[in-house]
């Protein structure tokens, strides 16, 4: 095998074997416990799960600015007003989980 074939070959392999020793390492170290309430933990929820989170707890419509406010209060988290605003509003389209009652008013689908 030509030198430079094998030197790649064995660059590869070191790659891999270093991605797959960083996985390993990760996974033991202590995962995050869930809250007392059975919540995910913020890192591990997605905006929209916590907007429906906020959403199906208050049981109502709530705007916007309300709902960020929710979030940032309940897990600690400042989300980007545009980028939910953007990710309701492509749910609502799509008739997924959300419904909007009104200027950046939005409530759960179920709850209309």
């Amino acid at each position: 095998m030509p030198d430079n074939i094998r030197d790649e070959l064995l660059d590869i392999l070191e790659a891999v074997s270093e991605a797959q020793l960083r996985t390993i390492r990760k996974l033991r170290t202590p995962q995050t416990r869930q809250s007392s309430e059975g919540e995910r933990s913020s890192e591990r929820m997605s905006q929209i799960d916590m907007v429906h989170n906020i959403l199906e707890s208050a049981r109502q419509p709530l705007h916007i600015a309300d709902i960020l406010q929710l979030v940032s209060k309940k897990f600690g988290v400042d989300l980007d007003r545009e980028s939910v605003v953007s990710a309701l509003a492509k749910r609502v389209a799509r008739k997924d989980r959300f419904v909007r009652t009104g200027p950046n008013t939005f409530a759960l689908l179920s709850e209309r």
